[in-house]
């Protein structure tokens, strides 16, 4: 029972977090883009906080009584998660979330399926020093204005008492968990079609990874430290998930192999 509750999807957001601060060998990855991280992250929060926080909570107020401090927190937090995402994320943070996701598929004995994607260092002594050059397009997620205005629109929802912001949280979730696994698709070579129905046979699953991986970017400051350690976490969500295929694979094959009668 308790294996199962540790394995549940919504669960690995969090796994990456304690995979990263447990793989020093990572933390290069997100220092060459900390003191940008930070200086933006806060620039932008102490901003709504100081001049777009209280006028919120003063038109809440007239909807949700005392409960308009916890939503107007919401959407302060929701409004500089989309200015950051969109000035930040999209152009400075992809590469270093390809990395990431990459050198855990390496730890995770995946070495084979990243070489689908770029070169390899065999000889390094981490994975990170394994990482060469792509062979191939490197997004670890698409940019998607459309996700972004997506994002902008369902905001409103916090406006709604009590039951406002967890609809947000899984309208928003539900559009962005694929994106986590946008390079696993490339590096399997999955068409539109396949990515498609990959997705929709799994869309529960990855609703709830969207919907943690959006909670954690709410934390002001963190927010792009907590994207990179989800990054880490899709990672190994993939590693499972990707075991088990092959697994399967083989016991189809075995299955499928005829009788051979090799007694001398």
């Amino acid at each position: 029972m308790a294996a199962t509750f540790f394995d549940v999807v919504w669960l690995y957001p969090i796994k990456g977090i304690l995979y990263f601060i447990l793989h020093p060998y990572l933390f290069p990855l997100f220092k060459a883009r900390l003191l940008p991280i930070f200086l933006l992250s806060a620039f932008i929060y102490a901003n709504l906080f100081i001049w777009a926080y209280l006028p919120q909570v003063a038109f809440l107020a007239i909807f949700h009584g005392p409960g308009a401090w916890l939503n107007a927190t919401f959407l302060v937090l929701g409004e500089g998660a989309a200015i950051v995402a969109l000035l930040f994320e999209a152009f400075f943070v992809d590469e270093t979330l390809v990395d990431t996701f990459d050198a855990v598929l390496i730890d995770q004995g995946l070495a084979d399926l990243v070489t689908q994607g770029r070169l390899l260092d065999p000889t390094a002594s981490n994975s990170v020093q394994m990482l060469g050059k792509p062979t191939t397009s490197a997004i670890y997620a698409p940019f998607s204005l459309r996700q972004i205005v997506e994002f902008v629109v369902v905001l409103p929802l916090n406006f709604i008492p009590i039951v406002g912001v967890p609809i947000f949280l899984v309208l928003t979730g539900y559009r962005a968990g694929p994106f986590h696994h946008w390079r696993y698709f490339k590096l399997l070579g999955f068409s539109k079609k396949e990515r498609q129905e990959y997705i929709r046979h799994r869309q529960l699953k990855y609703t709830w990874f969207g919907v943690v991986t959006l909670t954690l970017q709410l934390v002001p400051v963190l927010s792009m430290f907590f994207l990179l350690t989800s990054a880490a976490g899709s990672a190994l969500w993939v590693a499972k998930m990707e075991k088990a295929r092959r697994s399967r694979d083989n016991a189809t094959i075995s299955a499928s192999e005829p009788y051979r009668d090799n007694a001398a």
